[in-house]
């Protein structure tokens, strides 16, 4: 009975796959034929964005940002604040005029990580059931649904980054061509978004630790290496300075203008003007004192010249050094908001306002240019061909009202987080010892888990949380989440080796038919 309810719901979908995509798409649609509830999950998580498509026809737009992106996907060209690896993809769309085509192609990138989350899980040997429930945070958070609905650069590095840990993770042991395709891919995601940066130790290193082979180390190392030393390259052609950007030492500075005392620091008389005289209990959180602080802004230059970005950056490393612990505290503050049950004004209310679908459409300045050469709404228009902003109800109504129903809670992600470290550690106790730590031997939790730590982490600590911040961790977090229920093998003394389990057990351990 049941299979017969699934070949009336899909009846075409493998055949119609197999002809689009190929031997490859007629075993994926095989994959989701299999599981009613990863279809489900699959087909409410694309009704959901057909709905915001419906609703805000167009994109959703970040201020700032949003207009940088575009600018610099208009006139190629690096930004001393950000770096424009997200614009060479808007670059690509550019020759349609659709903003709507943008919307589109992002949401099918968040619906594609779920896919390859979900098809990892079945090859692993996760069962269905927890197979499609892993991917339900990444298909059905509304917050997720409208960061895909926006000019940031969030979705297309996310994307990146789990096709490169699936190009690592999918084989046994990866390729040479494998390991090269994901460093590329790894490389282009730094660029597009700098919190990438320690990725390549992370996939590196779990190649090294997992003993994959030297070929796969070395394309995956040298893969990673060349976007970044392009980028280098072309920023040094604009500016003579071989970087990515020069804002690390003012972001930084924001995230040390937290905790740090000038009395203890004791800076040179040079960098005595970044010292604040508020006590840091009554400062503004760093993501928003940095945009507002004279100290940064009346700056000769302003704060991202070559020369006040190594004074700031000089600055913020003697305040780490010499507050440690205050640093340590304030980035453990920003991981608690994290898992905190409610959302806050953080660290604004204006900037959390930008995060929610809204009734009325925005309104892109036409009176500024965050690129030389042309306003925001110029741009806007000279991309899209059609008016910048718009809603549409009811359609906006339910996807604005969906969204602040349906999200990952704060508990629940930090629970998605712990139990992918259970892929890693188990705690174990034997009669007459104490409990005790021990590492388990699969390491496939490894990638994707220290991936998502990485990704909330290191944001918070290079600049400030931030609640977009924690949307590119959660896929990752999933994934290792749903990896640690792979079966461990029992191999410890007084446990019977894996030829002598009972034949079910062992069933339980074969690879799954999708693999």
């Amino acid at each position: 009975m049941k299979l017969e309810v699934r070949r009336r719901v899909f009846p075409r979908f493998p055949a119609v796959a197999a002809r689009l995509l190929g031997p490859a798409g007629g075993k994926l649609a095989g994959l989701v034929r299999a599981n009613r509830l990863f279809a489900l999950a699959l087909g409410a998580g694309g009704f959901l964005r057909l709905l915001a498509m419906i609703g805000y026809p167009g994109v959703l737009w970040f201020p700032g940002d949003s207009f940088v992106y575009l600018g610099a996907a208009l006139r190629l060209r690096p930004d001393l604040s950000k770096t424009t690896g997200y614009s060479f993809f808007l670059r690509a769309l550019e020759p349609f005029h659709s903003l709507i085509l943008v919307g589109l192609v992002q949401h099918l990138m968040g619906l594609a990580i779920a896919v390859m989350v979900y098809a990892l899980l079945r090859r692993a040997g996760v069962s269905l059931r927890w197979s499609a429930l892993a991917t339900l945070p990444i298909l059905l958070d509304g917050f997720e649904i409208e960061l895909e609905h926006m000019v940031m650069a969030e979705t297309l590095f996310t994307f990146l980054v789990m096709v490169a840990v699936t190009l690592l993770l999918w084989p046994e042991r990866p390729s040479w061509l494998a390991g090269l395709v994901a460093g590329l891919l790894t490389g282009y995601a730094i660029i597009v978004r700098t919190e990438g940066l320690p990725l390549p130790v992370l996939l590196v290193g779990f190649l090294l630790v997992r003993r994959k082979g030297w070929r796969p180390v070395l394309t995956t190392a040298a893969g990673c290496a060349l976007p970044v030393i392009a980028y280098a390259a072309w920023f040094h052609s604009y500016t003579g300075e071989y970087a990515l950007t020069r804002s690390d030492g003012f972001y930084l500075w924001g995230r040390v203008s937290s905790f740090a005392d000038c009395a203890q620091i004791k800076p040179p008389a040079s960098e005595q003007k970044f010292c604040l005289t508020t006590p840091p209990a009554d400062r503004q959180p760093p993501g928003n004192i940095i945009w507002h602080a004279p100290q940064v802004h009346k700056l000769k230059g302003g704060p991202v010249s070559a020369a006040n970005n190594r004074l700031l950056r000089d600055f913020d490393i003697r305040a780490i050094e010499a507050q440690p612990v205050g640093y340590a505290h304030a980035v453990a503050d920003g991981i608690v908001m994290a898992v905190d049950p409610r959302r806050h004004p953080y660290p604004s209310a204006g900037t959390v306002s930008h995060y929610y679908f809204h009734l009325k459409p925005q309104v892109v300045p036409a009176n500024r240019a965050w690129i030389p050469g042309g306003t925001a709404a110029h741009d806007a228009w000279a991309y899209g061909h059609a008016s910048p902003s718009r809603v549409i109800e009811p359609f906006a109504v339910a996807i604005g009202g969906y969204q602040r129903v349906f999200f990952t809670y704060g508990p629940l992600y930090g629970a998605i987080m712990l139990a992918g470290l259970g892929g890693l550690v188990r705690f174990r106790r034997r009669p007459g010892r104490l409990v005790r730590i021990e590492r388990r031997r699969r390491g496939a939790t490894m990638l994707p888990w220290t991936t998502a730590v990485v990704l909330l982490v290191f944001p918070v600590a290079a600049a400030d949380f931030d609640y977009r911040y924690m949307l590119p961790a959660l896929p990752f977090a999933c994934l290792a989440a749903g990896l640690a229920l792979v079966r461990q093998p029992a191999r410890d003394a007084g446990e019977p080796p894996s030829g002598a389990l009972p034949a079910a057990v062992r069933a339980t351990e074969a690879q799954p038919e999708f693999s």
